[in-house]
């Protein structure tokens, strides 16, 4: 099991870059423009947890006044995304893919909402434990919550890795 929480200096790289707005902004705009789009930011990245969050704002609006909840699902996704590059990096070549995806919604998102995943001990063994060839999946939560500390919505997606040969 992975228990120590220190980064190679890849995953060193890859956070710093993630935590750096300008970097972040550039590297959405060309992999993820839609997170450029909707204002995502990176609020904190390291081994065992991701914070994103999402303003409330007309570019993230639906019409019944309340956050899209593809926008939240983006967000949610990026939360879990980035801890998967962070365990990753400099690992060698890997596949990675979103297998299955489930949603629930228990509150309107009227407000900033910030997603949250703590799997990131999780999906580090799981990449330390893979062989060439073999792939393994994964299903993280992605929790949002309000600026009230409620949650309004809670995302499951499962990621596929395979270690390549």
């Amino acid at each position: 099991m992975f228990t120590n929480t220190v980064l190679s200096p890849a995953a060193l790289s890859y956070q710093k870059k993630m935590m750096n707005s300008f970097i972040f902004w550039w590297a959405m705009l060309f992999k993820l423009p839609t997170a450029v789009f909707w204002r995502l930011k990176m609020v904190h990245l390291d081994g065992e947890k991701c914070l994103v969050s999402i303003p409330y704002f007309w570019r993230s609006q639906n019409p019944f006044k309340s956050i899209y909840f593809a926008a939240l699902a983006g967000a949610a996704e990026l939360s879990t995304g980035a801890l998967c590059q962070l365990a990753l990096a400099g690992k060698g070549a890997f596949s990675m893919l979103v297998v299955d995806f489930r949603a629930e919604y228990s509150k309107k998102a009227n407000t900033k909402t910030t997603f949250s995943c703590e799997q990131g001990v999780e999906v580090f063994d799981l990449v330390a434990s893979l062989n060439p060839g073999e792939s393994k999946q994964i299903i993280m939560v992605s929790y949002g919550q309000n600026t009230s500390g409620e949650e309004v919505a809670r995302f499951f997606i499962t990621w596929s890795f395979k270690r390549k040969s």
